[in-house]
């Protein structure tokens, strides 16, 4: 008898090397996989927009990459004593206009630049349910707190996310004509929406994404939505607010992507890396013992071999944890 379906990953044709670029946009779960890359050395911006979580917010900001946008005080408002963009995730949200601004600017930047050298986009849809403010009919990326009764809350359709992917690809495609698109649904479990609403909206995410795979053939899907709600498929891997993948379950999901994304030549590499980041979590009982001193002087010494050999990869955090004590 089997009592675990195995939710086969098909490796991809076109697979992830260590000196791409990669940008990842989208909710949170975006975040879990990028930091794992982060952590792992790969050339990684995550969410300059911060989380987003319905498909048109993702294009929209996307746009205004492309169209080069500057961010100024009229684009924020005032709440609770902060000032916020209607486009971007409160962590972007400042005391004064001027932080705020600074802040999206920076990361505008830096996502202007993406653009146009990423070899990956890797784009996690959250929710088909889109929020508009009553005052303007503006779609907003957050709602920052502010009362549910000045918005409107509707459910995306299948044709207008597949519109709205479908335009800003083709001027990507246009201005970057190396990247490659990886889509995914978060596993996130959004049950404030209700959990029949929440399936209804995973299905019209899941309907869209497969429509534009199928269309183009620099479109990839990874199947986390599946890995989570299929395979593991058991609340225990599952967070307290029984909705966030636990970090069990995050870390099933990135053994897969390292097996189905992750080139051979790169995977060798992060599994080195990977070696490299255990021990430096590692935490003696004694930090002045002989052990210690030479178990530092040892990944010291891999630091700077790999350091050698891929002098391209940050390192220096690394290699300074286990020198430093040693000093």
């Amino acid at each position: 008898m089997q009592f675990h379906l195995n939710v086969p990953v098909t490796p991809l044709p076109a697979t992830i090397q260590y000196q791409q670029e990669l940008l990842l946009m989208g909710s949170c779960f975006a975040e879990e996989i990028g930091e794992k890359l982060q952590e792992h050395r790969f050339n990684t911006l995550i969410n300059p927009h911060g989380i987003l979580y319905n498909p048109l917010s993702i294009t929209k900001a996307l746009t205004s990459y492309m169209d080069g946008q500057v961010y100024t005080r009229e684009d924020l408002f005032q709440h609770n004593d902060s000032w916020n963009s209607w486009d971007h995730h409160s962590r972007f949200s400042g005391l004064t206009p001027e932080v705020a601004l600074d802040h999206i600017q920076h990361m505008q930047t830096a996502a202007v630049r993406a653009i146009d050298h990423a070899d990956w986009l890797i784009i996690t849809l959250g929710s088909a349910h889109a929020y508009v403010l009553k005052e303007d009919n503006r779609l907003v990326g957050n709602c920052h707190k502010v009362p549910g009764g000045n918005f409107y809350k509707r459910l995306l359709t299948v044709d207008e996310i597949v519109t709205a992917l479908d335009n800003m690809m083709h001027r990507l495609f246009f201005r970057n004509r190396k990247i490659n698109i990886l889509f995914t649904v978060s596993p996130v479990r959004y049950i404030r929406d209700g959990v029949v609403e929440n399936n209804l909206s995973k299905a019209v995410l899941l309907q869209a994404v497969h429509h534009l795979v199928n269309k183009f053939n620099r479109l990839f899907y990874f199947p986390a939505y599946e890995l989570v709600i299929d395979d593991l498929r058991d609340y225990r891997f599952y967070k307290e607010d029984m909705v966030h993948p636990n970090e069990q379950a995050i870390q099933y999901v990135w053994e897969h992507v390292v097996k189905g994304c992750i080139s051979e030549g790169s995977q060798e590499l992060l599994h080195r890396i990977a070696e490299l980041n255990r021990a430096a979590r590692h935490r003696p009982f004694n930090r002045e013992s002989p052990q210690h001193r030479q178990f530092l002087h040892t990944y010291a010494a891999r630091v700077k071999q790999l350091m050698g050999e891929h002098p391209e990869l940050p390192l220096d955090d690394l290699l300074a944890y286990f020198e430093e004590p040693m000093a």
